[in-house]
């Protein structure tokens, strides 16, 4: 069957017409919901006659649609996202230890998944305060530091070790940090961060575990390192991980287990 995607001769011309396919889907974001040529060009560096070209095919594919305003996201996404959600969607018991967990102690809760050498945020309950840490459900952070890092890493293989430190600011020598603050998580059982990634940001972090009871996923409490005192880590540590055994005994699925 004929291909829809232009592609330049060869199989790495046809992978490249994908990732530019995907580049330019990637643009849209919700505060820009729709894209002209001129911002495709500007943003992709791509040629205008292959932007065009593109545009067009996404569109014939139903994942573009045009506007008078410019493209737009079009029909063809909502199966891709309703697939998505089915994959991804936290049973309701779920949902709810989450929101218990940010409403009794107003700071953002996320979860986290494990993915190379990024952790995936899979869902999120936003803190009701002005000053607060948000992190989009889809978004992909460094493993390289954070309280959820350090427990997703807890099984991790030297090379993925290495890799991820290879991936951090410090180099490989960084390798030497990461294995001591998975030591110290896995005596506590929790890990604490503060100011690792982001200045003045600070998370809890306690392991969700599967039916082998290795960690799957990591329960997170994060906020202003102001409001993360030595009490209070206390408490959103014994919190955590009681929400996390509750999750964990009534079964804890997702796509990357």
């Amino acid at each position: 069957m004929p291909s829809n995607i232009p592609a330049a001769s060869g199989e790495s011309g046809g992978v490249r017409s994908v990732q530019r396919a995907f580049d330019i889907l990637s643009l849209l974001t919700e505060d820009r919901r729709t894209l002209t040529i001129r911002e495709v060009v500007d943003e992709t560096g791509l040629a205008k006659t292959t932007a065009l070209r593109l545009l067009q095919t996404l569109e014939q594919m139903g994942l573009l649609w045009a506007t008078p305003k410019g493209y737009a996201a079009g029909p063809g996404l909502w199966r891709w996202a309703h697939l998505a959600r089915s994959a991804w969607e936290l049973p309701p018991e779920t949902v709810q230890l989450m929101r218990d967990l940010g409403a009794r102690h107003r700071e953002t809760v996320n979860l986290y998944v494990l993915r190379d050498v990024h952790r995936i945020c899979i869902a999120q309950q936003e803190s009701p305060q002005p000053l607060r840490h948000v992190v989009r459900v889809g978004d992909e952070l460094p493993l390289w530091a954070g309280a959820s890092s350090k427990i997703l890493l807890r099984d991790a293989p030297p090379r993925l070790l290495a890799r991820v430190a290879r991936s951090s600011p410090h180099g490989e020598a960084h390798v030497a940090t990461l294995r001591d603050w998975i030591d110290r998580a896995a005596r506590d059982g929790y890990a604490v961060s503060h100011g690792e990634r982001d200045p003045g940001l600070s998370a809890v972090a306690v392991p969700v575990t599967g039916s082998s009871r290795a960690t799957v996923a990591a329960l997170t409490l994060s906020g202003p390192t102001v409001r993360f005192t030595v009490e209070r880590v206390r408490e959103f540590a014994a919190d955590l991980r009681d929400a996390a055994r509750r999750m964990s005994e009534r079964g804890f699925d997702h796509p990357l287990t």
